[in-house]
């Protein structure tokens, strides 16, 4: 991977580049073409911390695969279940609180936390994120760096790169094996993605194989489907009619 003109300068300016990373195969690949690029001096790893809904091994999988780039946990003032309860319905896609309040609100908080402890940065800094064209045709039509205007302030200047914006899920992967690397040990146990173990986005084959997967969970959550009368799907199917699988 070749740095844009603009990234080479961001580095030389000394920015702190940041990397989002879910233990997901993309942020895994995203992680291993920075590295690449990128002073190690100048690399930290951030992980928003989704307690009792992620994949077991998650922490570990992305200690296991950024060598000695810091890790920074971010952790949401409450979490999956409080947040669903608090509403009485789970996230949807056209409102997606998950994202915000667990993910992008934590993170965003503790990289200006980093910023303000690491004043050799200057306050520049660039948030690296795995989203890819290929994923969805609004991700297709996603800048792949742009001045973030709303964190650029109190001395900061902030960018939002994309990285593997252009990769292939097939380039994914074998940017994976090119770095001696083996994706999460969920992908080969039949996901196609990893986020949540039970996503609003997941497909029906995915719920399923969580359902296998994480049965404890998925009793819990098809029974706060239940007590809430709110679906986690926007079918409107219950967990058990979508899976085949009774909780």
């Amino acid at each position: 991977m070749i740095a844009p003109p603009a990234i080479s300068s961001l580095i030389e300016r000394g920015a702190l580049f940041v990397v989002n990373h879910s233990a997901g195969k993309d942020s895994q690949a995203m992680f291993a073409a920075i590295r690449g690029l990128v002073p190690p001096e100048q690399i930290i790893v951030i992980h928003a911390v989704l307690p009792e809904v992620e994949w077991d091994g998650t922490v570990d999988h992305i200690k296991a695969t950024i060598g000695d780039s810091p890790l920074v946990l971010a952790h949401a003032r409450k979490t999956f279940f409080e947040m669903v309860e608090h509403r009485g319905m789970f996230p949807s896609p056209a409102n997606r609180q998950c994202t915000s309040d667990l993910k992008r609100g934590p993170i965003e908080r503790e990289i200006r936390r980093y910023l303000a402890g690491h004043p050799e940065f200057n306050g520049l800094v660039v948030n690296c994120m795995g989203m890819r064209a290929e994923e969805s045709h609004g991700r297709a039509k996603l800048e792949t760096l742009k001045l973030n205007a709303g964190n650029s302030k109190a001395g900061r200047e902030w960018y939002d790169w994309l990285p593997i914006h252009a990769l292939s899920e097939g380039e994914v992967f074998q940017a994976i094996a090119d770095a001696g690397e083996q994706p999460h040990w969920a992908y080969a146990a039949g996901m196609t993605r990893l986020s949540c173990c039970f996503c609003i986005m997941s497909s029906q084959e995915d719920l399923r194989t969580a359902a296998r997967l994480a049965p404890d969970l998925y009793a819990r959550y098809a029974s706060t489907e239940i007590r809430l009368g709110f679906t986690l799907s926007m079918s409107r199917r219950s967990l058990p009619e979508i899976t085949g699988i009774a909780a």
